[in-house]
């Protein structure tokens, strides 16, 4: 069985059954680790790239991998509609759709960081109900349906999954997991508020994962971020026991359309402690877009 025949994917209709749900994790697993075999063959390169008109940046590698993953999942999962970074207006949600983001972290990546991601989620209704994150720069794979696991990628394709789960908050204070090139001061003060030991720079939707496997406790943001950006790492992690919630302390929803597809900010937690002191804002006091429309020079849209 080679990367690109994967195991046979399970018909999808809505509503998904639980007991398909890790079968379809695992063959988004497959296709993530092999659009991360494209863009490891374009790391620490010159890799060809444009600034896009809400300021971020957009690589061939963005491109290459996007095709693959579309057009993979279009020929396992057909009639499923595909809401991906690069054509995300070209497409509506439905009952059950794909939200795919085929390079997270595309500033670190041409930075020659190796904490980017590929993050495959499958949607129903508004929340996720399985999802597949892979790691190519780090060699370790997420996948979670009913339950979160992880894998090392080998040769580039998935390795034997294990599960994972998220941790107690140690005694002496939870470790946050901090952007490396975007910060702002209302996650600051939220990460105040809750008691934090230790702040680990890391990039991408990895901080989803990192949590989920016991290696973190929180990360906060309240900078703007896409739906693509954090919808795997979500399910991966509320499948390992956390939770990643909104300023009213609900679960996260996706599918927003009307909105661009734009998260408000959240928190993503493995235990409880801390969470009635966060205070995330409602939102924040004015958005990326916002302030591009009103003509300010912004910073681009965060990839987490």
């Amino acid at each position: 069985m080679t990367v690109s025949d994967p195991i046979p994917a399970p018909a999808l209709t809505a509503p998904v059954p639980e007991s398909a749900r890790d079968a379809i994790a695992e063959v988004l697993a497959w296709i993530a680790c092999e659009a991360g075999c494209i863009l490891r063959g374009y790391h620490g390169s010159d890799c060809p790239h444009v600034v896009k008109p809400d300021g971020s940046p957009a690589s061939l590698a963005d491109e290459r991998s996007e095709n693959l993953i579309v057009t993979a999942l279009a020929r396992r999962f057909p009639g499923i509609p595909v809401i991906a970074e690069e054509t995300s207006a070209a497409e509506r949600p439905a009952p059950l759709f794909f939200l795919v983001d085929p390079l997270d972290g595309t500033r670190d990546f041409l930075a020659g960081s190796e904490q980017y991601c590929v993050n495959i989620c499958l949607v129903q209704g508004d929340r996720p109900v399985a999802s597949a994150l892979a790691a190519p720069g780090v060699g370790r794979v997420w996948a979670a349906g009913i339950q979160a696991r992880e894998a090392p990628i080998r040769e580039g394709r998935p390795g034997a999954f294990r599960p994972i789960a998220v941790r107690r908050a140690p005694e002496d204070g939870l470790v946050a997991l901090v952007s490396r090139l975007h910060g702002d001061s209302d996650t600051d003060a939220c990460l105040q508020r809750v008691g934090v030991g230790e702040r680990r720079v890391t990039s991408s939707a990895l901080k989803f994962c990192l949590i989920a496997a016991g290696e973190a406790d929180i990360y906060v943001r309240c900078a703007p971020t896409m739906e693509w950006d954090t919808a795997a790492g979500d399910h991966v992690l509320t499948m390992a026991g956390g939770r990643v919630v909104g300023p009213d302390g609900g679960a996260v929803t996706y599918g927003h359309h009307a909105r661009h597809y734009r998260n408000g900010p959240f928190a993503a937690l493995g235990s409880p402690v801390g969470r009635d002191a966060l205070g995330l804002p409602r939102e924040s006091a004015m958005t990326y877009f916002d302030r591009r429309r009103a003509g300010e020079s912004v910073e681009p849209v965060a990839q987490n």
